[in-house]
């Protein structure tokens, strides 16, 4: 998917999630590139039919030493991933970073409701 419809599909989400603000903008414009970039990794990854592990040979003294390793590709797509669930987190996309959003917003709420001590003193001229 193109970094455009990665924008709309996130900002739909935000705004469903009830976590959508305009200033996240500059956000879920990030998360849509590294969706973009770790899609085009994975069509490169089908395309090219690479390998999940490969060999690696390691030079040593006197020869090489044959290891196996995850494709550098297979990397890339993790480090994607795991970039971006951050970011969905963040976003409050997963059920922790809703639940941390939500709280954030009740404390504000709590904050908001409850006046201060010296304002209800000078309100009602007390003490």
């Amino acid at each position: 998917m193109k970094k455009n419809a990665w924008k709309k599909k996130i900002t739909e989400a935000t705004e469903l999630a009830g976590t959508y603000q305009s200033y996240f903008d500059p956000i879920i414009d990030t998360l849509a590139s590294i969706l973009e970039k770790r899609d085009d990794a994975e069509a490169l990854y089908k395309k090219t039919g690479s390998e999940l592990i490969i060999e690696k040979t390691i030079r040593v003294a006197g020869g090489g030493e044959k290891n196996l390793m995850k494709s550098p590709i297979i990397q890339l797509i993790e480090e994607l991933n795991r970039d971006a669930l951050q970011y969905w987190r963040d976003l409050g996309l997963t059920p922790r970073g809703l639940s941390a959003i939500s709280s954030e917003i009740r404390d504000e709420v709590k904050k908001k409701e409850r006046p201060k001590i010296e304002d209800l003193r000078s309100r009602f001229k007390v003490g």
